[in-house]
Formats: C-alpha cells, structure tokens, sequence
C-alpha cells in the first residue's frame, strides 16, 4: 500500500508571489550586494520585466531615494518593446551619495476599462453601465491626486461619463482627452501594487566619470642634458612651467608616475639595461631609498613645500593632481629592514623581485599580503591621507590585480567612508572578471582594451559591452598610450594615426587620457614587434622642446585642445551609457552618436591612417530625436563647416587633413 504524497502546508511554502510580479531588476551589481554607479546629471536606464493576470493591464515606475531618504521624481515605466513584458524608465540623480532604487508595479483598472470601453461604447454594448463605470473609476483616481487642477481635469471627466445629456461617443471622448492621459500618466489609479527589493546607487562627483589626463615626468620637465656633464633633473617647479600649457590643451587632471626616492640596487640603466652608471637615475616605480619610501619626495624633485606648490598652482589653472600610487618596492626600501613579514621570502632567505614573464624587474620588490594583511591595509590608508593632506584626490593605482581584492575593498572603503570625493583609477591590464571585480568592489574608473582595438568590428564589440553590459560599474578610461604601451597602430600609422586615435577616445569614453609625447607624434619603438618606446622616459631623462614643436607644426596640440574643448562644450560627450553606433557601407568608417537632452553629437572616424576613405553613412534617426526622411543642418565642429545631413549621407575622409567629422 503506497500513502499519499505529502502537501507543503502554505505557511512552510515559498512566499507567494504578488499578482502583478516584478523580475529581473536592472542593472544590479553583484546580485545587489554592491551598488551600481552613477554621477549627478548622468540618465541611465533600468529596465524589470512585469507582468500581471491574464489579459489585465498593468503599470511600473521607478522610485529612486536619495540620502536621507529624500524621494526623487516619480519615473513611469514603459514597455520597451510591446509583448515582451520587459519594462524601462531612464533616471538621473541629482546629487552625490547614496542612493537606492526599485521597481513598483500594480494592475491598471482605468486602462482596462478604457480598453473595453473603446470597443463596447461605439458598439451599443452595455454602455450605459461601461460609462458609470468609468465615472466610478476617475473618481478613485481623482481622489489620490493632490487638490488643484489636475484633480479637477479628473473629477470633469468623471462628471462628462454621468452627463445623460451628452451622447455615449460624447461622453467617452471627453474622458479620453490629452489633458486626462496626462494626469493619469503622472496619477495613476493603482491597485494591487508590488515592489522589487532596493537596490543601492552610489552617486560619486562628476570627475569620476567625466575627465581628460595628461601623464608626465617632473624630473624630464626642465631637465638639462649636455655632453660630457651629469644630467640635471627637472624640479616641482620647473614642472610648474609646463602646467599652463596642459591646461592651456584642455585638460583637466595631470598625472604624475612615482615621484619619491629611487633605489639603487639592482637600478635600471638606459633602455632597460641591467647595469646602471652613477647618473643614470632610475625607474620611478622601484621606489625607496635611505631617503625615505612612499611618504617622501625624491630630493632631486625637490621637497614636499615644493610639491605643494606644485598642486596650488595646478588648482590655479583648473588642473587637479593625480598621483601613482604603486604598492611596491626598491630593495633599499625603508619597509624591507622593518617589516621583512610583508615580502616573500625564497629558500635561501633572499626576498623575490617582481617578475612578469618575459619582463622581470629585478629592481622592485612585491608585497606578500599574506602574512600581515591588517597592517599592509592599515600602511596603505595612512600613505594615501598623507598625499590627501596634501591636495591630493586622484590616485592611479598601479597593478592592483596582482593584490587581493579584499585587500582594495578594505582600503577603499576606508577612504571613501571619509572622503567620498578621491578617485581611484585602477591600472589593470588583465582578465576581464578581474577588472570588472575591480570595478565592483570600488574603483571609480578602469584602464581598458582600448588601446588594442583598432577595426571597426573589434571597436563596436567591444564599446557596446563597456556602454551597456558593463556601463552602470565599470568607467573606462580610454588611454591613448602609456609609458610602457605604444602601441602598433601607432608605430606604423604616423601623424594620422595619433589623430585618429585622439579623436576616438576622446568621443567614444567620458574620461580620456595620454602620455606626454603623444602631441608629438613619437612612436619610435625600442625593437621592431614591441611596444615600449625606444629610450623610454621610464629609464632616463627625456627633456622635449615643446615650443620648437609648435613652431615647426610637428605638434598635433591644436587638434587636441578642440577635442577638449568640444568635449567641454557638449553634454552628450560627458556620458558613456548613450552611445549608439550606425551604419557605414566601409569597414574602415565608424559612424556613433551620443545624445543627452537636446545635445546630440554624431561623429564620423576613418579608421584607416594611410588612405582617403568614402562611405554612405546611414542614420538612425530615432536614436539621433529625429523623424522621417528630411534633411537637418549639421555643423561639424572641428571645422566649423555646415552640411545638410538625412538618412543617407555621403562622406569622404583624407588622413593628415580631418581624422573625423
């Protein structure tokens, strides 16, 4: 004899779900354990799917409180494609701190009605009781409107569904008019409403998103180099000198490499030498010596009032300071005497240098976080508030993927618990699941792949995952080039390259930035098939006389600065979540726009440095707020010249004349 199978009573089940559910909430971050990002004015979508009984209506909104609780505007959702029951509302944060946002949805008993009204009235169905019906209906949606005139456009077509004098048509057309959908779409009368659980937003300052870097040496800024003497290294204060002109450019954050004692032990000669000369001075990143480690300034540099001075007049100009921040070691740093714990030790008790096969860097030590994890973390907050006491909020971190990630979540957290306002730009050149981890558990911002996307496929693929899967936590920072990258396409495509390039990242990401000598066009590389520089600045002095360049015309500088400047001038250039790319009959033409408001900028890019290129480009319109087939003035801003542009347009485009429209 077999029993019965057993019934889960109701009070042990699963809570049942509401009639009108809400799934799948967009976007969430790690399963809504970390909050999505955002910066004020930036407009960004979240999407649910919502669904209710049957053939019933139903209604979304999205509801965003702001610190303090402080709700925002009431969002309604839309369906975005009709029958999907996938639902989408775009909203924008208005100030900085933390945030949470969710989804409401309810049945709609006033669309259900007019639903069946619009089919039985007309037809002579039951329509005396459909109208006193209706009436019943707008009176409960009049009475959760606030007193004034939108309750009374509700409650007059409440009367006009009883007025026996009109006829049935009449009755009905007078509640279906504009000004009553526009009172219930911000008023609607909701029944049986439902929520999503919260989800956190951290909304940071706009630099976090929005920003064009310049990196550069002080000691080659100034810097005397003459035959036959020991090389004089530049200062903080000649450094100063060059400040007006990267202003000057448009940029906003200057980027310094290490700028604290080099160690001599095992020190790096020219050109990646393994054997060093009395003068030759270094790499920046093996840093400390006998004259202090990451709390101190190189004394050829100058000293920390020198330094100070050095941020002030940055901060003059419009310019703030960012700083690398490389947790690691020379040999003669102070740290390996008094915490030999924080290095990894071989078995013949010799501490192991930094290697990165085939690169090694036998003039640097890594920190071994395993042994004293409380005290590395405790170390690195106090190294980071001293440069904060000293005007500094922009840290590029070096190689953070090769520490633990708890390790930076502590720090992070540690910093920005206080001083929410310091952004971190993590240097990671790595897996993708660690970069986005990365961006996750805190940095504000993320080198990329940029610089090794070059084709019109490998661009679109890869700028639709950054904008759209990525885009609500992980901010890219397209780098042009660095110290250690130049890249091939550089290397082979000369001036017209440099432009191309510019002209991409500085349009396609918020945040952009380059390495000094790119206005310059340098792109010598150290060995054919390599990417570092021949007498790379890393090793050595590297002096340029920026005003010979200009003089000769060798500098692309102008075309730099109105890059900056269109950047400046069109809020559709600050965000990265609105990008849309359209079509062109030539792989070597990339068509995108970026839109935000009434600002819409379309940008045409010949991909190809060595050849004149023609497309037929066509547009989108509707992603541009634009209809039908007409033509629209455009002004093309790097050249001022106006075009009548439709749906098709044809384009022509000659390196070393315009990289892009």
């Amino acid at each position: 004899m077999t029993s019965a199978p057993r019934t889960t009573p109701v009070s042990d089940a699963v809570p049942l779900s509401p009639s009108v559910p809400v799934l799948d909430v967009h976007p969430v971050v790690d399963c809504g354990r970390r909050p999505a990002k955002a910066v004020p004015g930036e407009t960004f979508q979240v999407t649910a799917t919502v669904f209710g009984e049957g053939h019933g209506a139903v209604g979304a909104n999205v509801v965003l409180l702001g610190p303090g609780g402080r709700r925002g505007p009431w969002t309604p959702m839309r369906e975005l494609s009709p029958g999907t029951d996938r639902w989408g509302a775009d909203v924008t944060p208005d100030a900085e701190g933390h945030w949470t946002y969710h989804v409401e949805a309810w049945a709609d008993p006033v669309r259900d009605w007019r639903r069946a009204a619009e089919i039985k009235i007309p037809a002579g169905i039951d329509a005396g009781l459909m109208l006193e019906e209706g009436a019943l209906l707008y009176e409960r949606a009049a009475a959760g409107v606030p007193a004034g005139q939108e309750r009374r456009v509700l409650l007059a077509a409440a009367d006009a569904l009883q007025d026996e004098a009109r006829s049935p048509a009449a009755r009905l057309a007078a509640a279906l008019a504009p000004e009553v959908d526009a009172v219930l779409a911000r008023h609607p009368l909701r029944e049986r409403v439902s929520r999503s659980h919260d989800l956190p937003l951290l909304v940071e300052r706009e630099r976090a998103l929005f920003g064009a870097w310049y990196e550069f040496f002080p000691r080659s800024e100034g810097a005397v180099l003459e035959e036959g003497a020991p090389p004089v290294s530049g200062t903080f204060r000649t450094a100063a000198e060059r400040l007006p002109a990267i202003a000057g450019m448009g940029f906003d954050v200057v980027y310094l490499p290490p700028i604290h004692p080099i160690g001599s032990t095992f020190r790096k000669g020219p050109d990646n030498s393994l054997s060093s000369g009395p003068d030759d001075v270094g790499v920046p990143w093996a840093i400390g010596s006998p004259e202090g480690g990451h709390d101190a300034v190189h004394p050829d540099l100058g000293t920390l009032d020198d330094f100070d001075a050095f941020v002030r007049r940055a901060g003059e100009l419009g310019l703030e300071v960012a700083l690398d921040f490389a947790l690691q070691c020379s040999p003669d740093h102070p740290w390996v005497e008094k915490h030999p714990e924080w290095f990894a030790h071989r078995p013949d008790g010799s501490i192991a240098y930094a290697e990165n096969p085939p690169k090694k860097y036998q003039d640097i030590y890594p920190i071994a976080f395993d042994k004293d994890m409380p005290g590395l973390i405790a170390e690195t907050v106090r190294l980071l508030r001293f440069w904060m006491a000293h005007g500094v909020r922009v840290f590029r971190v070096d190689n953070p993927h090769t520490k633990p990630v708890a390790f930076w979540e502590r720090v992070l957290a540690e910093v920005n618990g206080t001083d929410p306002d310091v952004i971190f730009l993590a240097e990671a050149f790595t897996r993708p699941a660690m970069m986005r981890t990365l961006a996750a558990i805190g940095f504000q911002q993320s080198y990329t792949y940029f610089t090794w996307r070059n084709t019109k496929q490998e661009l679109t693929d890869y700028l639709t995952e950054l904008s759209g899967e990525t885009g609500h936590f992980l901010r890219p920072n397209f780098f042009v080039n660095t110290p250690d990258i130049l890249p091939g396409y550089l290397q082979e495509g000369g001036r017209p390259a440099f432009e191309v390039r510019a002209a991409l990242a500085a349009t396609l990401a918020p945040s952009w930035g380059m390495y000094a000598g790119y206005e310059l066009c340098e792109n010598t590389p150290a060995r054919p098939d390599c990417e570092d520089y021949l007498h790379s600045e890393k090793y050595e002095l590297r002096p340029r006389d920026w005003a010979a360049a200009d003089r000769e015309g060798r500098s692309i500088a102008p075309l730099i600065t109105q890059l900056n400047r269109i950047r400046r001038a069109h809020p559709a250039l600050r965000q990265l979540r609105n990008l849309r790319f359209h079509q062109a009959d030539n792989d070597a033409v990339l068509v995108y726009s970026k839109r935000a408001g009434p600002d819409t900028v379309l940008v045409v890019v010949n991909l190809d440095p060595h050849h004149t290129q023609e497309a037929t480009v066509t547009l989108d319109m509707p992603q541009l707020g634009l209809e039908g087939d007409g033509s629209v003035p455009v002004r093309d801003e790097l050249t001022g010249e106006t075009y009548h542009w439709g749906r098709a347009n044809y384009v022509r485009l000659e390196p070393g004349r315009a990289p892009a429209h």
